[in-house]
């Protein structure tokens, strides 16, 4: 086994944690209403977080979608190497940023 074989199979099994995760966050930010995961900065939410969940939730179903899509057209058409990587890692790239804007401007409305 070489090591981008290896990689590629890391790449692949990290994907499914990181979907189940985000759209389980999702799923307590939108049905269970638990705002205790929106906009977190040093592990604690905003004043008023249910003004962020939208936003949060939105991030999180659409990532957490993105990569189980993305899982699904690896194993049935076989989505190319390059394709795959690609989306993946804008898509996770793109989270963690916004995540980050999302927690300092709902942190930012606090210190006003």
């Amino acid at each position: 086994m070489s090591i981008l074989t290896a990689v590629t199979w890391i790449m692949f099994l990290g994907l499914f944690p990181l979907s189940f995760f985000w759209l389980r966050k999702a799923w307590l930010i939108g049905k269970k209403k638990d705002y205790s995961y929106v906009a977190l900065k040093r592990g604690l939410p905003p004043s008023q977080p249910e003004r962020y969940a939208k936003y949060s939730f939105a991030l999180n179903l659409v990532a957490g979608l993105i990569f189980a899509i993305v899982i699904l057209l690896i194993i049935y058409p076989g989505l190319s190497y390059e394709n795959w990587t690609a989306i993946a890692g804008v898509t996770l790239w793109m989270k963690f940023l916004a995540e980050f804007i999302l927690s300092r401007n709902a942190h930012m409305k606090d210190k006003k």
